[in-house]
């Protein structure tokens, strides 16, 4: 089966459609699937429900698709970072089911390996209980949340061979991981696609059997927030 494709676009094609829910890996603005985020917004669908961690900043990684208005709905831990997120939030234009970094991660995960739902303590006692089933064990309280399950899976890695396994680097497995596993369909995009048998099996962090499609492209890497020491003090 052909996994390869030539650009975002023609990795996309036939997958998008208004109203559905996208996983989206990237933490902060590391690891985020910035060229298929930009071949979505050139796509023009709308309505998108997207879980992330984040929506990256004004002008990068989802922010774009916030600043056109074609995301619906976010499911998201953060909201810092993106002025636009916040004057959507608060304006009442978007809607927000915010998420415990771990929840959402669990939530992923869960959705991956075909689990509809889970009990944690976290959020309980807070608005993130609201609505939720509660049940005790072992004399604690517990909240059920709902594993994700997504259209669309769109995660950025560091390697990937021509099957689809993939590595990732650093903070990029952060959410990258569990978002690709949870999707119907799950896109990658990639810094460099390597011969098939050149990755050391040990090293390999998602199998191909999770990725249907892969590009390989070059990346902006921007960073939030640079702190460096002066020279003199280094």
């Amino acid at each position: 089966m052909k996994k390869v494709y030539a650009n975002a676009s023609e990795a996309l094609d036939g997958v998008l459609s208004d109203g559905m829910l996208i996983a989206a890996g990237g933490f902060g603005l590391c690891g985020i699937p910035e060229l298929l985020l930009e071949a979505i917004k050139d796509s023009g669908v709308k309505d998108l429900s997207f879980a992330s961690n984040n929506a990256g900043v004004d002008d990068f990684g989802i922010g774009i698709l916030l600043q056109t208005k074609q995301v619906k709905k976010m499911i998201s831990s953060y909201v810092g970072e993106n002025a636009e997120f916040m004057r959507q939030y608060l304006s009442g234009e978007l809607e927000l089911e915010f998420n415990p970094q771990g929840t959402l991660a669990e939530r992923m995960r869960a959705g991956g390996a075909g689990i509809p739902g889970f009990y944690t303590k976290t959020g309980v006692g807070t608005v993130i209980a609201d609505g939720k089933e509660h049940k005790d064990f072992n004399g604690e309280t517990y909240i059920l949340e709902e594993g994700i399950f997504a259209d669309l899976a769109i995660v950025k890695a560091w390697k990937a061979d021509d099957t689809g396994n993939l590595v990732f680097r650093k903070t990029a497995r952060n959410f990258n991981v569990p978002a690709a596993t949870c999707g119907k369909i799950c896109v990658a995009e990639v810094e460099e696609i390597v011969p098939r048998g050149s990755l050391d099996p040990d090293s390999i962090h998602l199998p191909g059997i999770y990725v249907h499609r892969i590009i390989q492209g070059s990346h902006e890497k921007r960073i939030e927030q640079r702190t460096t020491r002066k020279k003199e003090d280094a």
